[in-house]
């Protein structure tokens, strides 16, 4: 039977948390009408056993192993080229569905036909709320972002707008990479995800050029996710940051223009001399912490040759 929904899972390192996320699949899909599906976990070298794991306790997972990490939007492609779905559901290896998200996501797509990309309300494992949907980056939210001046007047969860569960399925800018339900019509206008960002604002970029080409971005509230986050990326926090860096330069390099792409580069240098003198006058005082943010000449790497 052609599925619905092809579930697109990338893997890399996270053997404690993938077969969580793979078990609660099987109730998300049944819980309620049933839900014709199937799951393709595409493994970026990792050295955890991952891929035997899944070989063993879930035979019936479509796994593609690369033999380097490739990054993540390139995994993505790579599945989303051989799945059959009417649907994919890009799934992070560290979140779970909730009962009900599956079905959620996928009655604010069939009520919305123009719906390229619906996205799910995060929550961090405690239950709090976790940020979900955002309005498209802007010279001046990065420099509320980088100033920290954004959440102090807008509150802990800026730039993410809040839940929003009482408003309902709405429209908006784009939605958390975590859990993405893409219509296979709109990934045949829009094309994949642009694999020159190695890791984060894929999704941002992917959002934006569904709308470029006519489709819309929904966020439905009543699709609860579970997401641990940094699942791939905790033991490297410091490059995590300077690909951050890269990949918010390289959206705004697009969307925005060489001009602004470079006032963001001047300003993510100034944020990150101004963490290097923070951290030099902390180990002064003796309150020194280690380091979770890239150096300037780590940086200066990130972002060279950003097209």
């Amino acid at each position: 039977m052609k599925p619905q929904v092809s579930v697109i899972i990338v893997n890399w390192n996270t053997r404690n948390l993938l077969p969580l996320c793979l078990e609660t699949l099987r109730t998300a899909a049944h819980a309620g009408a049933p839900i014709a599906y199937d799951v393709w976990v595409v493994d970026n070298a990792s050295t955890d056993d991952s891929v035997e794991m899944v070989r063993t306790h879930f035979p019936d997972v479509h796994i593609i192993a690369n033999r380097t990490n490739v990054g993540f939007a390139a995994a993505n492609n790579q599945a989303m080229a051989q799945a059959e779905g009417d649907f994919f559901l890009l799934l992070n290896s560290d979140a779970v569905l909730m009962p009900g998200a599956l079905h959620a996501l996928l009655n604010v797509a069939a009520n919305n036909p123009n719906a390229g990309i619906v996205g799910a309300r995060l929550l961090n494992p405690d239950g709090t709320f976790q940020a979900s949907h955002t309005r498209f980056p802007t010279l001046l939210r990065e420099a509320l972002i980088l100033s920290t001046l954004g959440r102090r007047l807008y509150g802990p969860m800026y730039p993410s707008a809040g839940p929003e569960v009482a408003a309902g399925p709405q429209r908006v800018d784009y939605v958390e990479g975590a859990c993405l339900l893409v219509r296979r019509a709109a990934w045949q206008a829009a094309g994949g995800m642009d694999e020159g960002y190695w890791m984060y604002a894929e999704e941002v970029d992917w959002c934006r050029r569904m709308a470029h080409v006519g489709w819309e971005i929904w966020y439905a509230p009543a699709a609860t996710v579970l997401h641990w986050g940094g699942g791939s990326s905790h033991n490297r926090k410091v490059q995590r940051e300077a690909d951050l860096y890269r990949s918010r330069v390289r959206f705004m390099r697009r969307w925005g223009g060489p001009l602004r792409a470079n006032v963001l580069k001047a300003m993510l240098f100034g944020a990150t001399a101004a963490k290097a003198t923070a951290f030099a006058v902390q180990r002064r005082l003796g309150f020194g912490q280690p380091r979770n943010t890239p150096s300037l000449r780590q940086l200066a790497h990130a972002l060279r040759d950003i097209e």
